[in-house]
């Protein structure tokens, strides 16, 4: 721990006392005398934290800070105290009753408080409360709250403090770091011994499970991964919390004082406890910054202050990552330390009385039995391994040194058999990585049991993470260790790039064993098929990111690295040329499905030029839904699934030469045929007027029950001689909910349509806009589902049809009410988007396509809809997606006449205004940030 060094005061204490003493001595009254310490006591306070604060800042010392701060409490409570008994309630001879012991306990005993953090104290009395102990713990309290500062108190006599430390474990905790601040020594010295003798005594494997239990409970609260992209410093996995847990346990079990108590016992090596203290450091300094920047006790570490703290703590930008990333990477880095050391620390305490107890299974949060349910009670061997408990354990410590192979081998060993780890094997691979070099990496077994290992057909997911908590996944693999720990500063990606790949590994093995059929039901029957070639497929999603943070692409870098690897790991050049290619395009699918328009043949074709071949195809959809599930929570949706698999669908005919044999007129014809068959209860003159109402792009791009549900409102429609008609269809499978809108066709339909949405609160995720040859629009708006009960969703999308057929007929405002609706909802400051506008001619044969992409915000496709309109351009489609903060709309469209925006003054005016509408900044005061031809 961090010593304050002897002439580093906060403040001058001495002059302090003086100032109080003159302050007393020349004040009227009681209450004028407290007023002025008060007043002085804010500004001492106020002034030292601040000396604190810039101390950290050019220090960047953690432990330090969280030590000044703590001890800048301890004087001025000593200093409140002396002024109590000495001015405001003085006792000449005080009786044994009237004898207290101020204690500071939990984080503050242990002499670390965070600037935002509760002072948490205890009054220890030897009896019961007198009125003169009453008054003095009053007045302490009264004058540290209305110094604005938080206290947590009790008091309490001795043998109270026994009695309930037996009976409340967070009590025990508490008392556990006691350290006495003021008061009877002999007192607190009685309360350390008995709590020792009465409560610690025999109790360590009741107070360990118990320690276990509230930090699996706190975990599953934050989050089960240590690698979210938005941790609590504190509570989060892999923080402050877990290693206070372990000293506290260390405390309890070994009964010692300080961590470097632990390197005698053996508990730790030297440098794993300088690992400890590094990261302890490190974890303070950010929670200190953290406290100062939002001047509150703030322990999440969200986007909006990591580039603060990034910039206070000195990091900078280099080599393909943000200085953001890098902190942010070092932080995730420290959170693994964290994980180390709780293994090596559990090694330890198997090894003593309480190794009946798989530590370090209950510590994980696994059990010491399979998974298939078989328990191994009985050791046996295996080689130079034992098992004992279902758990591998090494005979003696030479094992790696004699076969460095084995390091690989245990892996393959555990994932065949069944078996999870021994703590201490565990803690002996950590301290052989060194053992990990470039004849290892080329060895052939050595290779041939990672690639079965990551292809395995059980749980690769569970041993890959196994390998990569002990570090020996980035050693075996140096650019997978790159990007270990790596964390993008946005708010699409969830995790780190290592956690996120290795989640992909487990939702793709979910999905090949079946385990997810109705959510993914074209995957699972690829995968069921069993014609893909399973380590190829494996292999590029195992590499698909692993470029990350580098200055160049990560999918055409990512695609230079998987040529690099494959012949390492035995892949023929055909198989080495399909990985390369599934790295390189692994986000062109997924792309092209969010962002394009799937009913126009020229997306399609240009896409299936791209594929080329059927296997590549199916190879890339698995690769794509397993990378988007391992995004995290929320991100995937059934409506996303519903567009690759349309693109699916869609190109296959293609690859397989479908598509040249029917032409564009038969499929027209076809699609009439199909349409008047289906009204076959209209009368025969009624169907015809209604098929000829439709253009062949409404024919070819509408499937047949979407069809009839339109033929319904447009039927509806001209009997009730209406002009305008809503109607809605919930799609649960897709996770949306569809709205069909029919009114008299004009340029601001979507607009108006979009500013309603906004204001009723429903996510546009889609839009198709058709026109009847009568002129009446026929738009198609996919919207979000947000509610899980049916009725519950049908309520809302009836309260959006409403609103948009109010808003039609003038009965509702907008822009005002898409302001005020806006006005409501909190823009993000963490990001610095640049605002791109793409115009492309190339992407479709009727539409010019109109691409923006920036920073997201609410009331956005309102904006831009509105200004589409302005610039009289018809939308045919519209299509939007969001990774995070970043949002992509994608506009297909042509002018007035139908034509593509071809001259290139327009195409400018176009950038320029759309450039305006996406950033919200009016016309006369724009300045374009980019325009991309």
């Amino acid at each position: 721990m961090s010593r304050i060094p002897a002439n580093d005061p906060l403040f001058d204490e001495d002059a302090l006392r003086r100032e109080i003493d003159a302050i007393w001595d020349k004040s009227s009254s009681l209450d004028v005398a407290r007023k002025d310490v008060l007043a002085l006591l804010k500004r001492t306070n106020a002034d030292a934290r601040e000396a604190a604060r810039e101390q950290l800042t050019s220090e960047r010392k953690g432990t330090l800070c969280a030590k000044r701060i703590s001890h800048l409490t301890d004087r001025l409570i000593r200093v409140i105290y002396d002024f109590a008994i000495e001015k405001v309630y003085p006792v000449d001879n005080p009786s044994a009753a009237e004898h207290m012991a101020a204690v500071a306990v939990g984080g503050y005993g242990r002499g670390l408080l965070a600037p935002g953090s509760d002072i948490d104290l205890l009054f220890l009395l030897p009896y019961k409360q007198t009125p003169w102990g009453e008054s003095v713990v009053e007045f302490i309290l009264y004058m540290l709250w209305d110094m604005g500062l938080k206290v947590g108190h009790a008091t309490r006599r001795l043998d109270e403090c026994i009695r309930l430390s037996k009976q409340d474990m967070t009590i025990r905790t508490s008392i556990l770091e006691a350290r006495l601040l003021f008061g009877d020594d002999t007192l607190f010295k009685d309360l350390v011994q008995r709590f020792r003798s009465e409560v610690v005594a025999g109790s360590s494997r009741e107070f360990i499970q118990a320690k276990l239990s509230e930090r699996d409970e706190r975990h599953k609260r934050q989050g089960q991964s240590r690698y979210l992209v938005e941790p609590n410093i504190k509570e989060s996995k892999g923080g402050l919390r877990d290693l206070h847990t372990l000293f506290w346990i260390a405390k309890y079990h070994y009964e010692v004082q300080s961590g470097e108590e632990l390197v005698r016992l053996g508990v730790f090596s030297r440098s794993e406890y300088q690992r400890f203290k590094k990261g302890e450091d490190f974890l303070w300094a950010v929670r200190c910054n953290l406290h100062f920047l939002t001047r509150k006790a703030e322990d999440r570490l969200s986007f909006d202050v990591q580039r603060d703290v990034a910039r206070l703590l000195g990091y900078q930008a280099r080599s393909g990552l943000t200085d953001v990333e890098r902190f942010m990477k070092h932080y995730f880095l420290v959170a693994k330390d964290v994980g180390d050391l709780t293994r090596i620390f559990c090694a330890a305490l198997e090894a003593t009385e309480v190794k009946s107890e798989p530590i370090l299974d209950r510590v994980l949060g696994k059990l010491a039995i399979g998974r298939r349910g078989r328990r191994k009670d009985k050791e046996e061997a295996i080689g130079d391994l034992l098992v004992e408990n279902n758990r591998l354990l090494h005979r003696d410590e030479e094992i790696f040194d004699r076969d460095p192979v084995a390091l690989i081998r245990v892996f393959h060993l555990a994932d065949r058999q069944d078996y999870a780890f021994h703590p201490e094997l565990l803690k002996l691979i950590t301290r052989k990585l060194k053992l990990v070099n470039t004849e290892l990496r080329e060895n052939e077994e050595a290779n041939r049991l990672f690639l079965e290992i990551l292809c395995s057909p059980r749980h690769p997911e569970k041993i890959l993470r196994d390998m990569n908590e002990v570090g020996l996944l980035g050693r075996f693999i140096p650019e997978f260790g790159k990007v270990v720990a790596m964390m993008q500063f946005n708010m699409y990606h969830h995790y780190t790039v290592d956690e996120h790949t290795l989640r992909c590994i487990g939702i793709l093995s979910d999905l090949e064993n079946g385990r997810e059929p109705e959510r993914h039901p074209l995957a699972t029957q690829l995968l069921k098929a069993g014609t893909l070639n399973r380590k190829v497929l494996y292999f590029a999603l195992f590499l698909h990111d692993i470029a990350k943070g580098r200055p160049e692409d990560h999918s055409i870098a990512g695609a230079k690295v998987a040529r690099k690897l494959c012949p390492r790991f035995g892949f023929s050049t055909s198989e080495t040329d399909l990985i390369a290619w599934l790295v390189e395009q692994h986000l062109t699918m997924s792309m092209t499905a969010q962002s394009r328009d799937l009913a126009d043949r020229k997306t399609i074709r240009d896409f299936a030029g791209v594929v080329q071949s059927i296997d590549r195809l199916k190879l890339l959809v698995v690769l794509t839904i397993a990378d988007i599930r391992g995004v995290g929570p929320g991100v995937w949706t059934g409506w996303k699934g519903q567009l690759l698999r349309t693109l699916y669908y869609e190109t296959e005919p293609y690859l397989l030469g479908g598509h040249s044999q029917i032409s564009r007129e038969r499929r027209v014809e076809a699609a009439r045929a199909e349409l008047f068959g289906a009204l076959a209860d209209w009368p025969e003159a009624e169907r015809h007027a209604y098929v000829a109402r439709h253009y062949p792009p409404y024919l070819l791009r509408v499937d047949l029950e979407a069809k009839l549900l339109h033929a319904a409102i447009i039927r509806k429609v001209d009997r009730e001689k209406k002009r305008l008609a809503t109607g809605f269809t919930l799609k649960p499978f897709e996770g949306t909910t569809e709205i069909t809108v029919v009114a008299p066709d004009n340029t601001r339909l979507l607009s108006t349509i979009a500013g309603a949405c906004t204001v009723a609160g429903g996510n546009i995720v889609d839009a198709q806009i058709f026109t009847t040859t009568d002129g009446m629009a026929l738009d198609t708006i996919m919207i979000s589902r947000e509610l899980s009960a049916d009725a519950d969703e049908s309520r809302r999308a009836e309260r959006i049809t409403s609103l948009i057929e109010a808003t039609l007929e003038g009965r509702e405002k907008l822009p005002e009410s898409v302001a005020r609706k806006v006005a409501t909802r909190r823009p993000t400051k963490a990001f610095a988007l640049e605002t791109q506008v793409t115009l492309d001619n190339t992407l479709s044969d009727r539409f010019t396509v109109i691409e923006v992409s920036g920073l997201d915000r609410a009331g956005l496709l309102f904006d831009l809809t509105r200004m589409l309109s302005d610039l009289n351009l018809n939308i045919a489609s519209a299509h939007i997606a969001t990774f995070g903060e970043r949002a992509v709309d994608v506009f297909y469209v042509t002018d007035l006449m139908g034509h593509k925006v071809l001259t290139t003054g327009r195409q400018g005016a176009i950038r320029r205004r759309m450039t305006q509408a996406f950033d919200g900044v009016p016309e006369a005061k724009a300045v374009p940030k980019k325009q991309v031809a």
